[in-house]
């Protein structure tokens, strides 16, 4: 069957993707059509942190299932309280609000801001502004591309929602001249995926952080890629020992099986909230849960988190003895790597697909750089049979 040209010849052309046709996963590695082993070295963009088909998680999927799958929220379920509990436990949360996607997450804490920002900051009607940074990614829809920076991501979709102020990304100072009577937020990656695993200097966030309490605005982290291990630390904020007031996750909260996301905050926030106001009919069904719960569990019992640090800095290391002089930068935080080539001289998706051919699977973001973000149950073993791959292709 060619799958190829059905999906050239039926689907919309909205995506990119390397020319591998992938039927099965387990672990780090996936296997296309005809059989051919690959090392996944992207995890669904972070999503599949745990594994791929995590036989703990696909376990709790499958019993759920037969069991019961969706209530809505018109009824009560036994599986939404257990994993409100132990979420709040994990992250030091107050309270949750379960969606489905990360846009989905991005879009309520947008809601839900803007809703404190009138009734408890008290900004005028229709003025509150949120302070985003240039070169962000958190969505596709038509509010988030509303202030994003990417003109691909803008351009023949306008208008565009207003509210919202964009300033340069790691530049605390940028944010503390941007605040105004009527800022309510500042909604940040604590790295910039998509941008291409962009770190922030050292103190950017406890600066951050600081300029927020001072001004009564609040403070949204967008974890949906860094967190739950990623970056090495359950969420990357706590690389320099802070809490944001609002925390969006998603991805990785359901080992890549189920569509699931959560906003956190504390009840000063949330409880801004009344019925009727926000939802989704499959936020915090009882399938969706049950995989969460279980999802989380497996990251910290089998010790991923950790792993995720340790591995990432051999990955990490063995990366940067490349000899390619056309290498800009690597760089990188537990298993978020990006390895930027000179702009103009490396296509960098040239090499993805030569990278492929040799059993290896990453993905370009912007035509300069690689992200090699593997699950986090790899080892050493597997990083040096990656490495050599990496070696052989790139130089």
């Amino acid at each position: 069957m060619d799958y190829l040209e059905i999906e050239q010849r039926l689907g919309a052309n909205n995506y990119k993707p390397l020319d591998v046709v992938l039927s099965r996963g387990q672990g780090i590695w996936v296997w296309d059509v005809d059989g051919n082993r690959y090392m996944d070295c992207l995890s669904a963009y972070s999503a599949v942190n745990q594994g791929h088909c995590h036989p703990k998680i696909v376990k709790a999927l499958t019993e759920q299932a037969a069991k019961l799958s969706l209530t809505s929220r018109a009824f009560r379920n036994d599986q939404l309280g257990l994993f409100y509990k132990e979420l709040c436990e994990l992250t030091h949360s107050h309270k949750v609000l379960p969606m489905n996607s990360g846009a989905e997450a991005v879009e309520t804490a947008i809601k839900t801001v803007r809703k404190w920002g009138y009734k408890t900051k008290k900004v005028a009607e229709n003025k509150a502004e949120i302070i985003v940074c240039d070169n962000n990614f958190h969505g596709r829809t038509i509010t988030i591309i509303s202030f994003s920076s990417d003109k691909g991501a803008r351009d023949g979709f306008g208008p565009f929602t207003p509210g919202f102020k964009s300033i340069p990304f790691g530049d605390a100072g940028a944010l503390k001249a941007a605040i105004n009577e009527n800022t309510i937020a500042f909604m940040v990656e604590p790295i910039q995926g998509e941008a291409g695993v962009i770190i922030p200097p050292e103190g950017y966030l406890r600066e951050v952080r600081q300029i927020c309490t001072d001004n009564n605005v609040v403070l949204i982290l967008d974890e949906i890629q860094t967190g739950l291990g990623r970056t090495g630390k359950l969420l990357a904020e706590a690389h320099e020992g802070i809490e944001a007031d609002m925390t969006l996750i998603g991805k990785a909260l359901s080992g890549g099986l189920y569509p699931v996301s959560a906003v956190l905050s504390n009840t000063e926030i949330m409880d801004v909230l009344n019925p009727g106001e926000h939802g989704s009919t499959f936020g915090g069904n009882p399938l969706a849960c049950a995989v969460a719960r279980v999802a989380l569990k497996v990251l910290v019992e089998e010790n991923m988190i950790e792993n995720s640090a340790v591995m990432g800095d051999y990955f990490l290391n063995g990366l940067k003895s490349l000899k390619n002089p056309f290498i800009r930068e690597i760089r990188g935080r537990g298993l978020m790597i990006g390895l930027e080539f000179e702009p103009g001289k490396i296509k960098a998706r040239t090499y993805c697909e030569a990278l492929k051919e040799k059993g290896l699977l990453c993905k370009e973001t912007h035509e300069n750089i690689i992200r090699f973000a593997p699950p986090l149950v790899i080892n050493k073993e597997d990083i040096d049979y990656a490495l050599a791959i990496i070696q052989e292709v790139i130089g």
